[in-house]
Order: C-alpha cells, then structure tokens, then sequence
C-alpha cells in the first residue's frame, strides 16, 4: 500500500490546492444581429455570423 514517506508541507499542500478556488467566469456575449448567447470569438450558432459577416449558412 502507498503511503507517503515525509508529511506534506503546508506550503505544498496550499499550492496544489490555489486551482480550488478558480471559477469559470463564461466568456459568454450576446450576439450582436441575433441576440442569442455565444462564445467570445466563435461563429453564432444561431445566425451563423461573426464579426458582422454571414460565414456560415444555417439551414431553419
């Protein structure tokens, strides 16, 4: 059975845990033609457009 041969520090063990406390903060907009959520720099889903140009058809 693995069992550690030196206690971790508590200088260790707060470094591994400084990750714990990192939140998703969504880097999510509205789409300026539509409105709908989408991702920061990526193509609507919706409307298929990015940066005020149709770049990709979406079939309704």
């Amino acid at each position: 059975m693995a069992v550690p041969k030196k206690r971790t520090s508590r200088r260790r063990r707060d470094m591994r845990r400084s990750h714990h406390a990192i939140q998703f903060t969504g880097a999510v907009e509205l789409c300026p033609n539509c409105g709908e959520l989408k991702l920061r720099h990526r193509v609507c889903d919706h409307c298929g457009q990015y940066r005020g140009r149709q770049v990709v058809k979406v079939e309704e």
